[in-house]
């Protein structure tokens, strides 16, 4: 386990009991760099959308947390956020609950001279992911797909 996994797998044990004792659903947490500084971040949800104030009221206990267990090296900014609408699908829980629903799905490689592929997600496993597309099923590998995503219809 790398030492960004760590610190992923080890924020996510402490910001669980945190989001699900607000009553919302923790959508992931990453650690990352970017433009040189590190972020600790953790995307949170409940049914109608999260606001502001859900992030801070979060952000505030696991601050403390953070604080105590002191687990991360390198200094950091931790962020809460919503995951937006255009998230994409990582866990088993999100093919889950967008089974039936339009998705966009981006491939590494060009697979019949395309890379981007629309349609309603019909069937996945830990292996694949199948999307009706103009009324045919097609199957992508999982390790085939670069990014999958509800797709925003406007």
């Amino acid at each position: 386990m790398s030492r960004r996994e760590e610190y992923e797998k080890k924020a996510e044990e402490l910001l669980l009991p945190i989001v699900e004792g607000q009553g919302f659903e923790l959508v992931d947490v990453e650690y990352v760099k970017e433009a040189g500084n590190w972020y600790l971040r953790g995307y949170i949800d409940k049914p109608g959308g999260i606001t502001v104030n859900d992030c801070e009221a979060v952000s505030r206990v696991f601050s403390d947390r953070l604080d105590e267990k002191d687990f991360i090296e390198d200094s950091y900014v931790m962020e809460i956020s919503s995951p937006g609408l255009d998230r994409p699908l990582k866990k088993e829980k999100d093919f889950a609950r967008s089974v039936g629903k339009s998705v966009e799905i981006r491939t590494y490689r060009p697979i019949e001279k395309q890379k981007e592929f629309c349609g309603v997600l019909t069937a996945y496993d830990s292996n694949s992911v199948t999307i009706e597309e103009d009324g045919v099923p097609r199957t992508f590998e999982k390790k085939e797909i670069a990014l999958i995503r509800l797709a925003i219809e406007f």
